[in-house]
């Protein structure tokens, strides 16, 4: 699957998917908290920040690691190749990452936190619109479709990413591309350690008025994810 060792999957990993949270929950912030200079700047704003945050991210680390940055992205390659062997250290090395890039996030918004006046988990985590576990666990299916055929589809090799600077690249503005399109029912997760692992950190930072961390949904954007991975190796394999 990789020819990276897992030591460097490790540190690649975890950097590059705290840069990612970092970024990407810091413009969730940035648009939500009171006292922020970007408060209310719209969904425009999180869509562009979560694909700079993936093209930073993945510019970052891809040397090291291959910026899988993403369970969906690990098991679509796996599906791909048939080699899961280091499945395991590439998404223990993402949830670890996205839990530090979410407590980066609390240390860098501090004081508009502790300000707070209202639930916080959407800066966080992803929610629904409207609550309808179908359409929802739908939702984050063709959304992680859509980001794994564009990235299996560009610039890699059987079984490993192989990402140059114009793949970089496409795999951003895909990002940015899924939250303009597929992003307004659920907040588009397209990653299960983007959603959960800053899920756990929200339950578990002293931030006044957080509200609750809706567990009951909790599965849809790790189970969503997962199934599309799968379904977009398949595909993969089938079509290409």
């Amino acid at each position: 699957m990789s020819a990276f060792s897992n030591g460097d999957i490790f540190v690649g990993e975890t950097i590059g998917t705290a840069a990612l949270i970092l970024l990407g929950g810091g413009v969730c912030a940035a648009v939500t908290l009171k006292k922020s200079k970007a408060l209310n700047a719209g969904w425009l704003a999180i869509t562009f920040g979560w694909g700079f945050a993936v093209m930073v991210a993945a510019y970052m680390v891809l040397p090291k690691s291959g910026a899988h940055l993403n369970p969906a992205v690990t098991i679509a390659l796996a599906v791909q190749s048939g080699d899961w062997s280091k499945v395991p250290v590439y998404i223990g090395s993402q949830l670890l990452g996205a839990m530090i890039g979410a407590v980066l996030v609390w240390v860098t918004y501090f004081g508009q936190f502790q300000a707070n006046e209202e639930p916080t988990l959407g800066i966080f985590s992803t929610g629904p619109e409207i609550r309808n576990p179908v359409q929802n666990l739908l939702t984050e299916i063709i959304g992680t479709m859509v980001l794994c055929l564009a990235i299996l589809t560009h610039g890699l090799n059987k079984g490993d990413l192989a990402l140059n600077g114009v793949g970089v690249l496409v795999t951003a503005f895909t990002v940015v591309g899924i939250g303009l399109s597929l992003g307004g029912p659920t907040g588009y997760a397209i990653n299960p350690a983007r959603d959960l692992g800053p899920r756990i950190v929200h339950a578990l930072l002293p931030i006044p008025n957080k509200g609750g961390s809706d567990w009951s949904y909790a599965w849809i954007p790790v189970a969503g994810p997962v199934i599309g991975a799968l379904l977009a190796g398949g595909l993969y394999n089938v079509a290409f």
